[in-house]
């Protein structure tokens, strides 16, 4: 029997230890009681160092408050996908995502598992990333030929009068230097909106620069839009961040309701004194940038989530747009679609005219989900494939296909709406129904069908209904 437990423990820790990703595990008492070799690599650590002592001991920066181990085992509750920084006994700071799960033994809390990413590689590319902007762009020198945008309000295509009239009032309200927030579906232009409102301003001689706030740990995002300063943490560098690459420009930060609360609320630090000061640094900058915002969800909605804070909206809420999505835009479409055509006509050398009636018909009904986005790759995927003069349904896409599908069978359910025949349908299914119940006696039938004896009589003959038990 002990022979036994000692073999599955032994295989237990080897198919724990053979996977690519960090594994820490305590107890209740917060010793750790399994560490494998990539969780020991991800902290800087060997697995004696760390198995078998106290967690705060090992990793002295942390505390019961801002361990997530600890966390979970107060708490009970799983955390997923949390950023966490810490210094270990070496004195090297470490970055991670983890996930963190209670352990139930028979109702019972025992402990809390830790699941690990290491994300230093992927901060290592965006700071060098940022090094290669910072050169492009040559901040020491006059920024006058570097726009960062290839987008005017004249690439915003419409014949709606209601978004003309926005794009109008954008163009006006641009020569302001208050904060923009701009809403709008996934796909519905958003960025090159933000684009024309920088290249009619009069910081459109200066650098715009965009930065989507979503899927980047708070740490890293913070070292992104603030910079750092060397020394900050393990191989930290002087570097400037976005806000200072940015000055004398527009920041536009895209998907704001992602970005954590912490950070939120140095933006509207930032937003109401101009000042930003970088990671690690004690000395503060004064910046001159314009904030644009965007995000995909509505704002009543990620106020509602608890996603945006609401003192940062009521700041960005200076001045709002809403941009409609296409398919309240109908007269776009086929605008949009031309336009889209001619282009990559150019980029295929091709020669496609248009598209057959059968499509243009589907192209105005389809709700477009992603907006000027999906229609684009639709055009851009047909033209691929298209061998004629026109795009035609061959062409289209699966999904469009199957959309084709689902609107040639209701054309075809409506050929079918004559009503004396679909009341002579449904009289023959109900006389046959009650004839079958009734194993054919016709006097029993029609009681189940609520009409005389002679009537049910005169129907059978007349519809020629044959019922044999």
């Amino acid at each position: 029997m002990n022979e036994t437990i000692n073999v599955t423990k032994e295989m237990l820790t080897a198919i724990l230890n053979g996977i690519d990703e960090g594994i820490h595990a305590v107890d209740t008492d917060g010793t750790t009681i399994f560490y494998n070799e990539i969780a020991a690599k991800h902290d800087g650590m060997t697995v004696e160092e760390v198995l078998g002592k106290p967690l705060l001991t090992v990793f002295p920066s942390l505390t019961e408050e801002t361990s997530t181990l600890l966390k979970v085992m107060k708490s009970k509750q799983p955390i997923y996908h949390r950023t966490q920084s810490y210094v270990n006994i070496h004195g090297e700071k470490i970055e991670t995502i983890n996930t963190t799960l209670p352990i139930f033994v028979k109702k019972k809390i025992i402990g809390a598992v830790e699941i690990a990413k290491d994300y230093s590689k992927l901060k290592l590319l965006s700071e060098r990333l940022l090094d290669l902007q910072s050169t492009a762009m040559n901040i020491s020198a006059k920024p006058t030929e570097h726009r960062g945008t290839k987008y005017t309000f004249h690439h915003l295509m419409t014949r709606n009068q209601e978004f003309q009239a926005m794009k109008d009032e954008a163009e006006r309200l641009s020569k302001s230097d208050s904060p923009i927030l701009v809403y709008g579906e996934s796909g519905s232009g958003k960025e090159l909106f933000v684009q024309g409102i920088h290249s009619t301003s009069r910081r459109n001689k200066g650098p715009f620069i965009a930065q989507n706030c979503a899927a980047l740990p708070e740490s890293l995002l913070e070292s992104i839009l603030f910079g750092t300063v060397k020394g900050s943490y393990t191989g930290a560098v002087d570097r400037p961040g976005l806000f200072e690459l940015a000055h004398g420009g527009t920041l536009f930060l895209d998907e704001l309701h992602a970005m954590p609360f912490e950070l939120q609320a140095k933006l509207l630090r930032v937003l109401e004194d101009g000042i930003v000061r970088r990671v690690g640094s004690t000395k503060s900058l004064a910046v001159d940038v314009r904030i644009i915002a965007a995000m995909n969800e509505h704002p009543q909605k990620v106020l509602q989530e608890e996603k945006l804070r609401s003192d940062l909206f009521y700041r960005l809420n200076v001045l709002t747009f809403e941009l409609m999505p296409l398919r309240k835009r109908k007269e776009d479409i086929s605008l949009l679609t031309n336009h889209f055509i001619s282009t990559f006509n150019n980029q295929l050398n091709k020669h496609i005219k248009g598209t057959n009636k059968a499509v243009a018909k589907l192209f105005r009904r389809y709700p477009w989900p992603g907006n000027v986005r999906e229609l684009k790759h639709t055009i851009e995927y047909m033209m691929n494939v298209c061998n004629q003069q026109y795009l035609t349904e061959d062409d289209l896409p699966f999904m469009l296909k199957d959309e084709l599908q689902k609107a040639e069978k209701v054309k075809k359910d409506m050929s079918n709406l004559s009503l004396r025949k679909n009341v002579i349908n449904l009289e023959k299914k109900l006389i046959y129904g009650a004839l079958e119940e009734t194993d054919g006696n016709v006097l029993q039938a029609a009681k189940l069908l609520q009409i005389p004896r002679q009537t049910l009589q005169y129907k059978i003959q007349k519809y020629e209904i044959n019922y044999a038990h």
